[in-house]
């Protein structure tokens, strides 16, 4: 299973509460909202944040978006995983404790 230094599979994030995500009907998209700006998400980056709720771990996340996407794991966890990454570099989730 592919893994990577930064994504533990068996973590559980949450959006760091400096952000507020949710959906803007304006923008017809998923938003991360904080004091200095906006940032417009994709359909799968929303998908992939909707799940940081700090219950689902990694793998789950992955089982989910397999399922809603009717695509093989090995991808999935791929994009799961780099979407997570730069998520996190960025600073817009964190590990839930």
């Amino acid at each position: 299973m592919m893994t990577s230094p930064g994504v533990a599979l068996g973590d559980s994030y949450r959006i760091h509460p400096t952000f507020l995500f949710r959906w803007e009907a304006s923008q017809n998209a998923h938003v991360l909202l904080y004091p200095e700006g906006i940032v417009k998400l994709n359909r799968t980056g929303g998908d992939i944040l909707s799940l940081c709720d700090g219950s689902a771990s990694v793998n789950e996340i992955i089982d989910e978006l397999g399922k809603r996407y009717d695509a093989e794991r090995d991808v999935i966890a791929k994009s799961v995983i780099q979407f997570l990454e730069v998520s996190h570099a960025k600073g817009w989730i964190h590990v839930a404790s």
